[in-house]
């Protein structure tokens, strides 16, 4: 608990992946309702539809991507932190 209050411990990586599955589901759910608008529609239907498909496959993957890049972030954080204690260890 004293790393958590100091910092010292991230969480964001936790939050980061919550984010990532919240992001798939509203992808998808989107994906879902531009479809059924889309099969529903009198004209231009089919754009609807095919942006539908490309955003239930596409957005999940646009959103990991995402999700990567910030948890990259913190893992070069965790290394950087690995290293000095290292050093710091080597030096005394």
């Amino acid at each position: 608990m004293g790393d958590f209050l100091a910092f010292r411990k991230m969480i964001t990586p936790l939050i980061i992946q919550v984010i990532f599955w919240i992001g798939v589901v509203l992808c998808v759910i989107g994906g879902l309702i531009q479809i059924v608008v889309g099969a529903g529609a009198y004209y231009g239907g089919g754009t609807l539809v095919l942006g539908g498909v490309l955003l239930i496959i596409l957005g999940p993957l646009a959103v990991r991507i995402y999700c990567e890049l910030l948890i990259v972030t913190f893992k070069i954080l965790d290394e950087l932190v690995r290293i000095r204690n290292e050093l710091g260890k080597s030096g005394s």
